[in-house]
């Protein structure tokens, strides 16, 4: 019995140490933002640069453009709710309010009279 006590506890630590060696995945997001309210975004993508092609396939609008990568954090787009194709603004930050609030700031800097935070992604896996 003590001989299969032993083979089993060496194959749960060579299990253990397999783990901890293996390569950490690389999580990543995007956001892209175009005229008139366009947005498309993208979160816990296996490569920064597959979550910028995805957020910028996923912008439907006229001149979209990935304005940031994501990585463990959050971003939130705010546009003008009376005029959506005015002001806006967007930002990222540790946390999802904390990115709401720089965005919404933002908005009401670029000259917005009723900013409202459009869209938002969060990237967990980064």
């Amino acid at each position: 019995m003590t001989r299969a006590l032993r083979a089993l506890a060496c194959a749960a630590i060579a299990i253990s140490t397999i783990g901890l060696n293996a390569p950490a995945g690389h999580a990543a997001g995007a956001m892209a933002v175009g005229q008139c309210a366009a947005y498309g975004y993208a979160a816990d993508y296996s490569s920064a640069d597959a979550a910028r092609v995805a957020a910028q396939g996923k912008c439907v609008g006229r001149d979209c453009k990935v304005v940031m990568t994501l990585k463990r954090s959050c971003a939130a787009l705010a546009i003008d709710g009376r005029k959506p194709c005015g002001a806006h603004g967007y930002a990222s930050a540790r946390k999802l309010g904390e990115a709401e609030n720089v965005a919404l700031k933002s908005c009401y800097q670029y000259g917005g009279k009723d900013c409202v935070i459009r869209a938002f992604a969060c990237d967990t896996k980064g």
